[in-house]
């Protein structure tokens, strides 16, 4: 009777170990996550003689409802402009995504067609080279077609650049029956008919999670905008901060509060449909 709460004890005690530690671990990765969110936040409340006296990054500014700072960052960052020009690139960008990313598995899926292990191959060696080794040829593409400095440019490299959604797809259609596509082919319907009224509508769940994955990508990318789209009309969200930095120095006070103003959209989007995403990843691992 006496040995078993002695062989109980030495399991207990590692379980509360590795709950201590999880949770441990869990506060680590919280702080490091919500730290520089916190100080971009209290900058965004100081004044520029605040910032000039060097206070700590995490002192507390000396009004705490200062918000002339988003003020400047709205007006003189033309935040405005910036979110309509990303709102026309998300549009565009993510339909064409979703468009190109839904055919492209159906095709790959459905169809048995020379060099068809070659292309998925290739697909996949795509995703492997680093995009900045290919930054001069695909300039050069860009401009010889005319789209440079053009809003079109960074929705063409979008739409074309996006691998993994064709991966997002491509686990959801081989979940899809083949018999369904057999009953429509009997009654009739052609390849397009099926992926449009079949193959498109059972496909929501990925759509959901290619729309939210891709628009937050888009919305937060700097690199494309920034090099693609050099005039000061044509800045996005991202690139609009970059107003603010000068020769002699940046304004940190009024770029903090412009990427509260820019976090915030992002922020409201992945709370309300954070369960849209982790279903889609969730899905798309195990089928």
């Amino acid at each position: 009777m006496s040995r078993t709460p002695r062989s109980r004890r030495p399991r207990t005690s590692r379980r509360g170990i590795a709950r201590t530690l999880t949770h441990l671990s869990l506060v680590v990765a919280s702080v490091v996550v919500l730290l520089p969110l916190l100080v971009v936040l209290l900058t965004s409340l100081k004044s520029e003689k605040e910032m000039a006296n060097d206070s700590g990054a995490l002192q507390l500014p000396d009004d705490l409802l200062n918000f002339d700072n988003y003020v400047t960052a709205f007006q003189d960052g033309r935040m405005l402009s910036a979110f309509g020009n990303t709102a026309f690139i998300l549009l565009f960008s993510v339909t064409g995504t979703v468009i190109i990313g839904s055919m492209a598995a159906y095709a790959i899926d459905r169809y048995t067609f020379r060099f068809r292990k070659l292309v998925v191959a290739l697909f996949l060696v795509a995703t492997l080279v680093p995009g900045v080794t290919t930054q001069v040829a695909t300039f050069q593409i860009v401009d010889s077609f005319g789209m440079f400095d053009s809003r079109w440019a960074p929705i063409v490299l979008y739409m074309g650049t996006d691998i993994v959604s064709i991966y997002i797809f491509l686990q959801f259609v081989r979940s899809i029956p083949v018999s369904l596509d057999e009953s429509a082919r009997l009654d009739g319907a052609n390849a397009f008919t099926i992926y449009r009224k079949i193959i498109l509508p059972l496909l929501k769940p990925a759509i959901a999670t290619v729309v939210i994955v891709k628009g937050i990508t888009v919305y937060n990318d700097f690199y494309i905008p920034f090099l693609y789209m050099p005039s000061e009309d044509l800045g996005v969200i991202s690139t609009s901060l970059f107003r603010f930095k000068g020769p002699f120095g940046a304004h940190w006070e009024n770029i903090s509060a412009g990427a509260v103003l820019v976090i915030l959209p992002t922020l409201l989007v992945f709370l309300f449909l954070q369960r849209y995403i982790y279903n889609g990843f969730t899905r798309g691992a195990t089928k």
